[in-house]
């Protein structure tokens, strides 16, 4: 995407319509991908609306930064850092690393803060030895508003996990928080998601295969890729429970992943 700045483009409707015809998106297409009414899109291109809830869906649908579609700010290059570029996957899925805020816990949150639910795994009281994924109410991760905007995340639909095992090493390492936006849960090819699987949490890239979906690792070399069928996926409890669109990374220094002597 080309992002032309705000003397080129100069207004809502300007971008919105370059933005689609870059994607090759009719207005029906751009509304069915942003979950809204062909009317919504039609309001905007047209410059009869200048503010829309949809925005940042429909940011995400275009693969465009919201900043640039709502206020024409050309976005900052991503960073061509050689450690992130190493860690790339090989079938050129984009890594985009948010952005960390610090406090203690004298530092007062500010009004742009949002405190996100946290989601883990809490054993069933069945005492089989069963599980679900539910929110913790004793917990919490405070998270800027501003981040979940240029990921184009509705604060409604965001919440947080916690990343456990190897099997994303070393994208993403055990312990990671993970941001997770719970508005999307349609499988777009490549894209980094948190699932629920018969009770457990697991972080997987997915895609589409004829008659099922495929999880697959960053950390392939250990772990193989895992094909279930429509069925098995209903047998199996495996639930979407949202994309990825933002992990954090503490290096303990006794962490289980360090190697050895």
């Amino acid at each position: 995407m080309n992002y032309l700045d705000k003397t080129q483009l100069p207004t809502l409707a300007d971008r919105l319509s370059y933005a689609m015809s870059q994607c090759n998106f009719s207005q029906e297409a751009l509304a069915s991908a942003a979950g809204c009414t062909q009317a919504s899109i039609q309001k905007i291109s047209s410059g009869k609306s200048q503010k829309s809830r949809f925005l940042p869906a429909i940011a995400r649908a275009l693969q465009v930064d919201i900043d640039w579609l709502e206020l024409g700010v050309i976005p900052i290059p991503q960073s061509t850092n050689e450690t992130i570029r190493k860690y790339r996957p090989q079938d050129g899925t984009p890594l985009a690393l948010g952005e960390l805020s610090l406090w203690d816990d004298s530092t007062p949150m500010k009004g742009e803060e949002i405190a996100l639910p946290l989601y883990k795994e809490v054993e069933i009281a069945s005492g089989l030895g069963k599980s679900s994924i539910q929110i913790d109410d004793g917990r919490k991760v405070w998270f800027s508003s501003y981040t979940l905007r240029k990921a184009g995340v509705d604060p409604s639909n965001a919440a947080c996990a916690t990343n456990t095992g190897n099997s994303n090493h070393p994208l993403i390492l055990d312990r990671a928080t993970l941001g997770v936006d719970k508005g999307t849960t349609k499988i777009i090819d490549g894209q980094i998601y948190a699932l629920e699987h018969d009770g457990l949490l697991r972080v997987k890239f997915l895609y589409r295969i004829s008659g099922g979906i495929r999880l697959r690792s960053f950390n392939h070399e250990e772990y193989a890729d895992e094909d279930y069928s429509f069925e098995e996926v209903m047998e199996q409890r495996i639930q979407i429970i949202g994309r990825i669109f933002w992990w954090s990374t503490l290096n303990l220094i006794n962490s289980s992943l360090l190697p050895k002597n």
